[in-house]
């Protein structure tokens, strides 16, 4: 985006000089003040540019704000103007209280709207103009979700049709954890950079990154909460405390956590199960292998078998922090 608007700016800045050395071409009499039209136009121009730079990251929910405040303003304003109150006394000091009116209250209208932008319903509230129903479920993504990495195969495999609402601030945290200069947090939050560019990826999948930032003072969480709030969405995490925080609050949660249990396919005794085996078990001829879900598999008389893919019985299952052992014995192919 600064590639492109930087020969803008310039050929804007240049008009600007221009325009100003044409200003003098109106009149004979300004000849001789050509030089200095065009460099007031070059300055007003590059003012301009400036103000334009220094707007950066102003939001289109900030500029609607402000709209709405303004004409609030005026509109309050104008009705004090017309009001049985200001029609007798001296016309010096009636005309000092309006100007005072239609420069404050417009100004203290801006300010509320300002404060309260992430509270504005009557703006579209997202960055993203694409054709979305008015109606269309949206998900709040924590950045957890996005270091966990699963979210991109459940969006991958359409199991996930919401629209996804990815912060700013989330991204920003996620690139801070990625700079870090901790190896392992420097390898979660690359892992996270590499999750949101696989969903950007898949092209049924809308993502949606709301540019307005949340009171300064909150924490990520709060700031979670408060934007699934006010938009009436979902807050997908892998945090439990964050989940119990938007619980609190009567925010619907999603966690992956509690989607991979639920997945988790009801073993039975007697069932045959296909399983690589990778390191010898604690007891004699025993060998560990796991199932997708994490679930340990202890076979019996295997040991010889480690790093083989084999066929097991399932003798009993016993349930564990880390999801459910199961102990199997070894099923030959005549079986």
């Amino acid at each position: 985006m600064n590639k492109t608007l930087l020969p803008i700016r310039l050929v804007f800045v240049a008009l600007c000089a221009v325009a100003g050395g044409l200003v003098c071409l109106t009149s004979p009499q300004w000849d001789h003040l050509q030089p200095v039209a065009i460099t007031v136009g070059l300055l007003l121009g590059i003012l301009v540019v400036l103000t334009d730079v220094m707007l950066k990251g102003f939001s289109l929910r900030g500029l609607s704000a402000i709209s709405f405040g303004l004409a609030i303003g005026l509109l309050v304003a104008y009705m004090v103007h017309v009001s049985p109150l200001m029609q007798e006394g001296d016309p010096q000091v009636l005309f000092l209280v309006r100007l005072g009116l239609f420069l404050v209250i417009p100004y203290l209208c801006v300010v509320i709207a300002l404060r309260g932008k992430d509270e504005f319903n009557l703006v579209i509230p997202y960055v993203r103009f694409v054709p979305h129903e008015v109606d269309v479920p949206l998900v709040v993504v924590d950045t957890s979700v996005l270091i966990d990495g699963r979210i991109a195969k459940v969006c991958e495999a359409g199991f996930l049709s919401a629209a996804l609402v990815i912060p700013r601030f989330v991204l920003d945290e996620l690139h801070a954890v990625a700079n870090s200069s901790d190896p392992h947090k420097q390898a979660r939050g690359r892992r996270g950079i590499e999750t949101l560019n696989l969903l950007r990826k898949i092209k049924h999948i809308d993502i949606r990154t709301p540019e307005s930032d949340i009171a300064k003072k909150q924490d990520v969480d709060a700031k979670l909460v408060f934007l699934a709030q006010s938009m009436r969405a979902k807050l997908l995490t892998t945090d439990f405390n964050l989940a119990k925080m938007a619980e609190f609050h009567g925010v619907q949660w999603l966690n992956l956590n509690v989607l991979s249990k639920a997945l988790r396919p009801e073993l039975v005794l007697g069932e045959w199960l296909e399983v690589e085996l990778i390191k010898a078990g604690k007891d004699e001829g025993q060998a560990v292998g796991y199932l997708e879900d994490g679930s340990m598999v202890v076979v019996n008389n295997a040991r010889t078998l480690v790093g083989q893919q084999v066929h097991v019985e399932i003798s009993s299952v016993l349930p564990s922090a880390g999801g459910k052992m199961i102990f199997a014995r070894l099923v030959s192919e005549g079986e």
